[in-house]
């Protein structure tokens, strides 16, 4: 009887996180071999200057290219909240400082939200793959609701403050094996996966 094997196939996501590294690969599964920059040797601060999600993780995921001439993939994520006119967006990882701590973001969130009644936010995730040469974009969204003080202690960035639609829990407290079905991030590497499939 012939035996098959099951071979998985190199991908490089360009990210220094290794929370999001780790969060892919759970999302991906084990047909793909997923690698940070941290595994390739690329310890550079890759530019992000542009003004969209969909223009950073272009930026990133060309560099990569460019730099290590193999397919790979980068994202960029935004929380958006409404009555802060769709604050953080594009600066989230970032939004207290250049180098500021998650913390020091959430902080500063649950203080420019301190007495508003509207709190509604979404995470957005855009995904750019450079495959030969050639980008492709997928998105991921979730609406929720940014709750007044932190709860739980998984996940990362504003996972502890943000509670989405339908559920009566934060991502910080839910757990990867929920948070990995249901995120923005899960959403658009879900439809990264279809497309490599």
């Amino acid at each position: 009887m012939p035996s098959f094997l099951v071979y998985s196939m190199d991908i490089i996501f360009a990210t220094h996180n290794e929370h999001k590294a780790h969060e892919a690969r759970g999302i991906l599964g084990e047909k793909w071999n997923l690698k940070s920059l941290h595994d390739i040797g690329c310890e550079s601060e890759i530019p992000e200057t542009a003004d969209t999600l969909r223009g950073n993780a272009l930026q990133k995921a060309q560099y990569v290219f460019e730099h290590y001439h193999t397919n790979c993939f980068a994202d960029d994520t935004g929380l958006e909240i409404e009555a802060l006119d769709g604050r953080p967006g594009v600066y989230s990882a970032r939004y207290a400082g250049e180098h500021c701590t998650y913390q020091d973001n959430v902080d500063k969130v649950l203080a420019e939200m301190k007495g508003m009644t509207n709190r509604k936010a979404c995470f957005k995730t855009v995904v750019a793959l450079i495959l030969d040469g050639e980008p492709h974009f997928f998105e991921g969204r979730v609406d929720g609701q940014i709750i007044e003080k932190p709860r739980g202690t998984a996940g990362f960035g504003y996972d502890p403050v943000f509670m989405p639609d339908g559920y009566d829990q934060t991502f910080a407290e839910m757990g990867e094996d929920v948070k990995n079905h249901i995120s923005h991030r899960a959403r658009a590497m879900q439809a990264l996966q279809d497309f490599l499939k």
